[in-house]
């Protein structure tokens, strides 16, 4: 069983609100709490922003890598997102290969995006 935890920061430095930029970091930690070791292959991200606006991103691995994490292992990495509004959400899954064979979705539940103070 893969396990995904997030944490998300505003970057008010890179953001420009009157540009409609406003830029996050997340750092995402994968663990592999299951009994056979496994390789992330590819994400799917679905990130949408307060107005409804959705991207759709796809790929192989993430941040260069597709990291092979044995049980009890786990990767850290941190990326980002560019939105129009100072609110979103994103959520998505990893596409999993274990070493048995079988390839699996990794679910990413939904987390948002959110400049401090703006979500009570």
């Amino acid at each position: 069983m893969i396990t995904v935890d997030v944490d998300t920061r505003y970057l008010e430095d890179q953001s420009d609100p009157d540009e409609r930029r406003f830029v996050f970091a997340y750092t995402i930690m994968i663990r592999n709490r299951g009994d056979v070791p496994a390789r992330l292959l590819t994400r799917h991200w679905v990130i949408t922003d307060a107005n409804g606006k959705v991207q759709e991103v796809r790929g192989e691995g993430v941040v260069g890598e597709q990291p092979h994490l044995k049980p009890g292992q786990g990767f850290r990495y941190t990326s980002g997102a560019v939105l129009e509004t100072p609110v979103g959400a994103m959520q998505g899954s990893y596409q999993m290969l274990a070493d048995d064979g079988v390839r699996f979705d990794a679910p990413i539940a939904p987390f948002t995006l959110a400049i401090p103070g703006t979500i009570h």
